[in-house]
């Protein structure tokens, strides 16, 4: 499914949208809204965001694989507030170049039929 430009998007996420952009071409994922912003989805699960205030990567993947992003300093735990979520990390611009294959990552844990 394609994609337009969702008017929600900010311009601290333009580089997610760039490294992600091949995702939007699978017949399996979409742009939706997470928190009332603009996130790709597989099957109806959120997968990957960019961060609206920075533009860092957010991305659900396994709790393990969470902590071992966390334990290289790739990652960073990502919650709301003082409330952190096991199965989302935060990925910053200093990383962009994983953004994609840990985007691809997410999308097969949202998603096991795809991987």
């Amino acid at each position: 499914m394609g994609s337009t430009r969702d008017s929600r998007r900010t311009a601290a996420g333009d580089a997610f949208w760039d490294a992600t952009f091949p995702l939007l071409a699978e017949d399996d994922v979409e742009e939706g809204t997470m928190m009332q912003f603009p996130c790709l989805r597989t099957a109806g699960e959120f997968f990957a965001m960019p961060r609206h205030q920075t533009g860092d990567a957010v991305l659900k993947l396994p709790a393990d694989r969470v902590a071992q992003l966390v334990a290289e300093g790739v990652g960073q735990p990502f919650g709301p507030g003082e409330k952190v979520f096991k199965e989302w990390v935060l990925v910053s611009a200093d990383h962009d170049d994983r953004w994609l294959d840990l985007a691809r990552e997410a999308r097969a844990f949202a998603n096991p039929a795809t991987s």
